[in-house]
């Protein structure tokens, strides 16, 4: 096992990372649990590994709750059937949330615990790589609206991160494949030695062997910690872990969060900033060239799917939270392992960008 740290202070809180972690839950979570603790999990995870957890929460009253799986469940209609549970169960502000799942488990969870009681404790037990690697670690919260992906939210941390590698073996290929997308952007804003490492053993993370993905979670998991913690609420460095995601979140939207995984979205995302990129820092074409090549080596998209238009994105693109004063801010690149968040760039060029990818 590895243990990694969230340096927040009096909130900081500690990333497990390894094997066997469901079945020790209590041993590592210890004081961070209460007498009053439910498991949030969907229809998909919770058969495989809800048992697992409550075994290791065995000497502890827990309660569960099961909601349907899908990003087009990740509604306020959702948060609202997590807080009536807490509701009706009589939960006090003493209480803990524990997250089971992916990435739209822990952030309706922990959006939740944000707003239950002004407040309450959650834990994040990420079962997807794409959690692992991200969105369980920095205290992100939120639900979509129609409008546009993760407009309702809180910045809230969680009090532990709880990575059992061992759920990963029952992920699906496309959504392991999806996870490798959030691994990619850590080596191209700010680690290009990793994505050296990526270029030589995406392979083997494929083939989801033991020491590779281990690595490549611990990686991730230090360089968002290290961010997280020089910015917590996004306010600078922070919005570099936006990489492809201003991008990526409009395909989402326009999809209706739906036939595409976030981090689809995300690597052709990545694939259009390094795009722009080129057009507008001086990333030379050359670089553009290894992220496109490392994209499609991990066997994600670079190009979008049929129907989407380039006024269709750009206008879902001006809703983005990093815009300031009415202007878009993107996160570009200048070299791998060196990104930039900029207005800096011409319109034009984004307009002939987003041609190019909606043919």
């Amino acid at each position: 096992m590895e243990r990694l740290d969230v340096a927040l202070g009096d909130r900081a809180y500690p990333i497990y990372i390894g094997a066997g972690l469901l079945q020790r839950a209590r041993d590592l979570l210890g004081a961070r649990l209460s007498e009053q603790t439910l498991i949030v999990s969907n229809t998909v995870v919770a058969p495989w590994y809800r048992e697992q957890l409550l075994e290791g929460l065995s000497d502890i009253p827990v309660r569960t709750l099961i909601i349907e799986d899908g990003e087009q469940h990740k509604t306020l209609e959702t948060l609202n059937s997590i807080i009536t549970r807490l509701l009706e169960q009589r939960f006090n502000r003493t209480c803990t949330l524990v997250a089971l799942g992916g990435g739209v488990i822990g952030d309706v969870t922990g959006f939740a615990a944000a707003c239950y009681q002004r407040g309450v404790n959650y834990v994040q037990v990420p079962t997807t790589l794409l959690a692992q690697v991200d969105s369980a670690v920095g205290g992100k919260t939120a639900v979509n609206h129609r409008l546009g992906k993760n407009m309702i939210g809180a910045f809230h941390q969680p009090v532990a991160v709880l990575s059992d590698t061992d759920t990963l073996a029952t992920l699906p290929a496309r959504e392991l494949r999806a996870g490798v997308a959030e691994i990619i952007k850590y080596g191209l804003i700010n680690d290009a030695e990793f994505f050296g490492w990526l270029e030589h053993n995406m392979d083997g993370l494929l083939r989801r062997d033991p020491a590779c993905l281990t690595h490549a979670i611990a990686v991730s998991c230090r360089n968002k910690a290290s961010i997280v913690a020089r910015d917590e609420r996004e306010d600078g460095v922070r919005a570099l872990l936006n990489l492809g995601h201003t991008f990526g979140h409009a395909i989402e939207t326009a999809l209706n969060y739906q036939i595409w995984l976030h981090g689809e979205a995300v690597a052709a995302g990545m694939a259009m900033a390094a795009h722009l990129s080129v057009q507008t820092t001086g990333f030379p074409a050359a670089e553009a060239r290894r992220v496109n090549a490392l994209l499609q080596q991990a066997e994600l998209p670079t190009t979008l799917p049929d129907g989407l238009s380039c006024a269709q994105l750009r206008e879902l693109m001006s809703v983005d939270k990093k815009a300031r004063h009415g202007q878009l801010r993107l996160v570009l690149l200048e070299e791998i392992g060196k990104a930039v968040v900029t207005a800096d760039f011409e319109e034009a060029d984004l307009e002939a960008t987003l041609r190019v990818f909606t043919g």
